[in-house]
C-alpha cells in the first residue's frame, strides 16, 4: 500500500471546511510509519482537459485555486498508476466529486477520480471501470462526467448500505476499481451513519471484489470528512480493510 501525499496539501488555500488546519494532520498523525509515502507532480492541463472545458479551467485559475486543484489531480493520477502494482491511497485536497466538467462546487474545482480513470482510458490500460463513492454527498459531477460513457460505472453508496456496494462488484466486469473516499457520512461527523469499523469492512469488500475480478487494482482518493475527532481514525480504518 502507497500513500499520494504532498506538503502542499497542508496549506489552508480557501476559507471553506475541506481546506481547514488539522483536517489532513489528524490523518497523518494516524497511519505515518504504517505506509510507505510518495510524492506527486501536478497534473498537466492536457490531462485537466480531459474531463474538464478550458473556459472552467479558467475560472479555477482565475479564483487562485488552479495550482492547488491540479497538484489534487496529480496525486489521483499517481495512485491510479500504481494500483497497477499495489493499492493506493491518494490523501489529496481539494476534493473533486462535485466538479463537472463546467462547473464545481461543494468545495470541489477538478475532478480528481474522473480524470485519473480518463487518463488510465486513454492510455489504453483499462477499458472499464467501476467507481465507488461513499461519502455522505452524491458525486454529482463524477456521475456527469460520465453519464453517457457506459464503460465506467459510478456507484453512490446510500446512508449506510455496504450491500449495495458489493452488488455492484459482483454484478460488473471491469479492469480497475477507483473510489472516492469521503468520511463524513461517520456518526461523529455530518452524517451520523457509520460507525469507524464500517470503513474497515468497505475497504475490505473492495480488495476482495478486486482481488477476484481485477488483479487487484485499486486506489482510494480522499474527499469529505470533516471531525478531526474521528477523521484520522476512519481513514486508518478504511486502509486497513483496504490493502
Amino acid at each position: 500500500m502507497k500513500i499520494v501525499f504532498h506538503p502542499e496539501y497542508l496549506k489552508v488555500y480557501a476559507s471553506d471546511p475541506a481546506a481547514s488546519a488539522g483536517r489532513l494532520e489528524c490523518i497523518l498523525r494516524e497511519i505515518e510509519g504504517e505506509y510507505d509515502f510518495v510524492t506527486p507532480e501536478p497534473a498537466s492541463m492536457d490531462d485537466i482537459l480531459l474531463v474538464h472545458t478550458p473556459f472552467y479551467v479558467e475560472e479555477v485559475r482565475a479564483e487562485g485555486l488552479y495550482d492547488i486543484a491540479a497538484l489534487a489531480v496529480g496525486g489521483a493520477i499517481l495512485a491510479s498508476q500504481i494500483a497497477f502494482e499495489e493499492p493506493a491511497f491518494a490523501l489529496i485536497r481539494p476534493p473533486g466529486h462535485h466538479a463537472s466538467p463546467d462547473r464545481g462546487w461543494g468545495f470541489c474545482y477538478f475532478n480528481n477520480v474522473a480524470i485519473s480513470v480518463r487518463k488510465l482510458m486513454k492510455e489504453g490500460r483499462i477499458r472499464r471501470a467501476v467507481i465507488i463513492d461513499f461519502d455522505l454527498h452524491f458525486g454529482d459531477g463524477t456521475a456527469n462526467v460520465f453519464c453517457t460513457d457506459k464503460s465506467v460505472v459510478y456507484h453512490h453508496m446510500p446512508k449506510d448500505d455496504i450491500e449495495s456496494v458489493e452488488e455492484v462488484l459482483r454484478a460488473e466486469n471491469y479492469d480497475i476499481i477507483a473510489v472516492s473516499a469521503g468520511f463524513d457520512k461517520h456518526k461523529m461527523d455530518w452524517g451520523y451513519y457509520l460507525e469507524t469499523e464500517d470503513y474497515r469492512t468497505i475497504g475490505k469488500v473492495i480488495k476482495e471484489y478486486a482481488e477476484e475480478n481485477c488483479l487487484g487494482r485499486r486506489y482510494a482518493v480522499l474527499e469529505g470528512g470533516y471531525n478531526c475527532e474521528v477523521l484520522g481514525k476512519n481513514v486508518k480504518a478504511f486502509l486497513k480493510g483496504f490493502e
